[in-house]
Order: C-alpha cells, then structure tokens, then sequence
C-alpha cells in the first residue's frame, strides 16, 4: 500500500513539473502569423532602426560615425541579476544574424524567442518591442542585413542561479509579456497614437524610465515616473507632467530637446540619453512632435521613488 502511495505521489509530482514546464515554454508566432509578414523595405527600415537605438547597446561602446553600425555587440549590462551582455546582431552568418530567417527574427523581436527555441532574457526590451507593428520589424530586419557583417562572438551572460535557468524567464513573461497599449489615447488622434506606438513600442522609453518590481517587471502603474537606473547608480528622470516631472516643458520643448539635446533652462543632455537623444535627432520633425505630444498625455505622476 505504501509503495502504491508513493508512486501515486510521484506521479503527481511528474505530471505537476510536465504542466509547469509547458505552460513556462518559449510561444514563437505561430506560422500563420508569420506568413502574413510583409516583405521588408531597408529604407524604411533605418527610421525603425535609431527609433528602436539598437546602436547604443549592440555597437561598440564609445562607437561614433559609422561605427555605430558595426553591430557586434560586448556591452556589459550589470544589473542586480547579474551582467547581461549584448549580443553581436550584425549580419555575419556565423556570430550575428545573417544566418536568421524573417520568422527568426519576428520571434525575436514580438516573442522574445530565440531561433534555437530558448527564452531571451528581457534585458532585450522584447516587451516594448512586441508592440511594433509586423511591418516595422520587416522593414527594420531588411536594413540591419545590409549593415556592416561584424566576425566575433560576444561573451555569454555572467549570471548566477536562479536567473541562470532560462525556463524561469518563461514565468516571468507571463506576467510581462503584453502587446497591450499602456496608455489610452483618444480614437482618432493619429498624432497621439503615433507618439504612443515610438514611446511604448520601438522607442521603449518605459524600460528605463519606470520602476520595476523585485522581478524586473515594469510597475506600469507608474508608467514613465522615473526610476533607479537599472545598470550603475543614480536615477533616471520622471517624464510625466508630475512633481519632479517636465510638466513645465511645452510639447515644442520636449521636441526640440529631443533634436537638439538642450532643455527649455539651457541645460544639455547627459549621461545614458546622450545615445538616446542622437537617435531621436535622426527622426523627423513630426515624428518628434508626436512623441513630445503624447508625453504630454501621459497621465502626471509624482516622481517614483
């Protein structure tokens, strides 16, 4: 009778595991999805490109001019999980993606899945990014194959147990992982709704400018309040219209600072949104308005802290 206990009981361990482990797996796009992809356009791509500022973490550090577009990765991300290093996504076929396929990268991007069928861990903001529309992804893909093939593997992560178990990420998504708008904006505003698709999706400004919880997921009920930077000391700034905010800046402010890096006191742009805001230089003019606009939609929190 025991025995028979015990192995009831381990039955009901294995089947437990089973489950956890299906409902914690890696969800590519299914394929019908993906086949509806379009076709990518490099031209439109580069917009998508400096909007998503792929070179900040993917070139070389302290990269300028046309190094920027040498993708092969090495940056070092320490973060309270352990040192996260970006990888090389210049098109070498053998270190890079020039190997990938159309589907690998969507699932990549839209599912934070990568072509071997692993988790990517969410220091690639996949989570902002599953926002973007199958079309920007397209065209984004087609531009980076015609960057500069970059020959080198970058390190591997540096981190310990649990974060090490990939599986676990699986979890985390699913209290994470959503395409959802944050923000309502009214029907109709393509203005607004364009500012909010840059910020939310490829421009994934809440990735640093909201706080988190004890498992790295954004508190989105602090949505754009500020919060400790995520790698090194300090804090990134409340962009809302709250206390400790930019509720003072007009929209025309935010737009110019985002071209020219001055803000309305005369101060420059420093630190982490130096890279940010040459990206943003690279916009155009009504794309800039439509971000500074929709900043000014946002509701107005008091700074996090």
């Amino acid at each position: 009778m025991r025995g028979k206990i015990l192995t009831l009981a381990l039955a009901v361990v294995a089947a437990g595991a089973a489950g956890a482990w299906l409902v914690t797996a890696p969800r590519p796009l299914p394929p019908a999805v993906l086949a509806a992809f379009p076709e990518g356009d490099a031209a439109r791509g580069e917009a998508v490109f400096h909007a998503g500022g792929c070179a900040s973490c993917h070139a070389a550090p302290g990269a300028t001019g046309e190094d920027k577009l040498r993708l092969g990765g090495g940056l070092r991300l320490a973060t309270p999980f352990g040192t996260f290093v970006a990888p090389n996504i210049s098109p070498d076929a053998t270190d890079g993606i020039g190997g990938w396929t159309r589907a690998d990268f969507a699932n990549a991007m839209l599912a934070g899945v990568s072509p071997s069928g692993e988790h990517y861990y969410p220091a690639f903001p996949y989570t902002s990014y599953a926002r973007m529309t199958p079309g920007d992804v397209m065209d984004l893909f087609a531009y980076m194959l015609a960057l500069p093939a970059v020959a080198g593997r970058a390190p591997a992560h540096e981190l310990s147990f649990p974060f090490s178990v990939r599986q676990g990420v699986g979890v985390w998504k699913l209290a994470n992982l959503d395409p959802a708008p944050v923000v309502p904006v009214p029907a109709g505003n393509a203005e607004l709704d364009r500012g909010r698709y840059l910020v939310e999706g490829p421009g994934h400004c809440g990735e640093c400018h909201t706080p988190r919880d004890g498992l790295g997921g954004l508190d989105r009920s602090r949505w754009l309040a500020g919060a400790a930077a995520a790698t090194g000391a300090g804090r990134i700034p409340n962009i809302t219209g709250g206390e400790g905010g930019i509720g003072d800046w007009s929209a025309a402010d935010i737009a110019y600072y985002l071209e020219t890096g001055f803000t309305p006191e005369f101060d420059s742009v420093g630190g982490e949104m130096v890279p940010v805001q040459e990206n943003m230089a690279r916009l155009t003019p009504e794309d800039r308005m439509a971000i500074a606009a929709y900043l000014k939609a946002v509701p107005a929190l008091p700074d996090a802290r």
